[in-house]
């Protein structure tokens, strides 16, 4: 048996992921505490994330604890970790995918499509605003901070007709009921990692990562490994409305993405590809070709590459 901490934000919903975690390794025998937190991506609730830092708001708190002992693993929601992580810190563990949907809540209306003219939308990703915008061109589609549970009361309080939140999420915290509908894949493009779980710890730990190689889903770390892969390569940030989500059937991987331009004046540019996988690397490697062949309709459309480092 192994002691260890796993250090967590302190959210309805980060504390739920990271009990679920704490329940399996204690399965196994290890004995477990959580060590709560506060982010700056919790504290900064007045301005969108891609003007304050983006999702790694959320991380560096806790890598700070992984990095000082006072932790060993730190639990999160895979679309809020990095693409590349600082030097010293690994992904170790992806662990079985929730539903990678999106939801469309509203107290009053069934659908998007059900929503009057001008109805406002609320939501806290540029990726879902472009998406929004691209169905339904006639919505005001206003910001949206806060843990599920704050945006859910803002919702209740009249301050939207509806808003987009993550199925997985309401899904883990008994709160489906809230669900009207769920936008499959087609109508809303998921984010990359989105419904999954990512475990982060200090490279060189293989006690932990040997405690968590029963949690690892592999399946789910290969789709991810895609789709995290695109976001990469575009150089994807809180700050790029950009969409990836795959799908595994034996060994044959499909990766669509969609990069929306952040003004929100130009069409969605899409694209797709798939191959078979038995890597993450080959996984990767797919992901990186979908970037590609994006940019490539970026810089047709925009005169400009969007990838860093582009000429």
């Amino acid at each position: 048996m192994s002691k260890f901490t796993i250090a967590t934000r302190e959210s309805r919903l980060a504390l739920w992921q990271a009990e679920h975690v704490k329940a399996l390794l204690e399965q196994q025998g290890h004995e477990i505490h959580l060590l709560g937190m506060t982010t700056k991506g919790d504290q900064i609730l007045d301005r969108s994330l891609s003007k304050v830092g983006g999702k790694g708001l959320f991380v560096k708190e806790l890598e700070t604890a992984l990095e000082q002992g006072r932790a060993d693993l730190a639990v999160h929601s895979l679309k809020d970790v990095p693409m590349d992580l600082p030097a010293g810190f690994e992904l170790a563990c992806v662990m079985e995918r929730e539903d990678p949907r999106d939801a469309f809540v509203s107290p009053r209306y069934a659908s998007l499509l059900a929503l009057p003219q001008g109805a406002v939308v609320g939501t806290s990703s540029l990726r879902r605003m472009a998406l929004l915008r691209a169905a339904r061109p006639d919505l005001k589609i206003e910001p949206l901070r806060g843990n599920l549970d704050t945006r859910l009361r803002k919702l209740d309080e009249g301050q939207y007709d509806a808003i987009v939140l993550a199925a997985a999420g309401l899904k883990r915290l008994e709160l489906a009921e809230r669900i009207r509908c769920t936008f499959e894949p087609a109508e809303m493009l998921p984010a990359a990692g989105q419904g999954a779980l990512g475990i982060e710890i200090c490279q060189g730990r293989t006690d932990v990562l040997q405690a968590l190689a029963p949690l690892v889903h592999q399946d789910t770390w290969l789709i991810v490994s895609a789709e995290r892969a695109v976001s990469r390569a575009m150089g994807g940030s809180c700050s790029m409305p950009l969409a990836a989500f795959a799908t595994l059937a034996g060994r044959q991987l499909r990766l669509d993405a969609a990069w929306g331009d952040p003004e929100g004046s130009l069409a969605l540019v899409q694209a797709h590809a798939a191959g078979e996988v038995d890597s993450l690397d080959s996984a990767a490697a797919l992901g990186t070709q979908v970037a590609a062949s994006l940019a490539r309709q970026v810089l047709a459309l925009t005169g400009r590459d969007p990838r860093p480092g582009a000429a």
